[in-house]
């Protein structure tokens, strides 16, 4: 498990199987989204992104650069470079730390929504600036992105389903 210093809870949820339905409200009422491509892209994945754009959600867009994409996938991602940036990773390591980093950028930026005092605001700094001596294990780098787009959405104190980050 990676420890991010503070005291929010997050649910993360991965992308059903193509023959699942996605979770689109699910989607709509996160905080932040994440879709990390392969070489690849598949239903439902271009549906969650899209709810996510439609409501406004703050969306991260990460590709594995030393995969070749398919056309499929090259063709989504110049549609969702007009509305986001992409961030390319070369390896778990790599994207964990790419993630954990936008992910605190993103709670510093909402600070006064999340309710965070200036303690954990200084924590999360401190945490932040450490965050490139990190190295991710690939069990941590799971619990952090796993397979397929992940859905982010952060309750104060305890999620109410889910796992909390950092308590085991």
């Amino acid at each position: 498990m990676v420890d991010v210093p503070t005291s929010l809870g997050w649910t993360i949820r991965q992308t059903p199987t193509s023959r699942d339905e996605p979770e689109l409200d699910m989607v709509r009422r996160a905080h932040l989204y994440a879709l990390i491509l392969g070489n690849d892209i598949q239903a439902p994945v271009g549906l969650e992104w899209q709810a996510a754009q439609q409501s406004g959600v703050t969306t991260l867009l990460f590709y594995h650069a030393a995969l070749r994409q398919t056309r499929a996938a090259q063709s989504f991602m110049r549609l969702a470079a007009q509305k986001a940036r992409w961030h390319a990773f070369c390896d778990l390591d790599d994207l964990c730390r790419q993630a954990l980093r936008h992910m605190v950028d993103h709670l510093l930026a909402q600070r006064i929504a999340y309710a965070l005092d200036d303690a954990e605001v200084e924590r999360l700094r401190a945490w932040r600036a450490k965050l490139d001596a990190l190295k991710f294990t690939a069990a941590q780098g799971r619990s952090v992105a796993g397979a397929g787009a992940v859905v982010i959405g952060v309750e104060r104190f305890l999620p109410s389903q889910g796992k909390l980050i950092g308590a085991g």
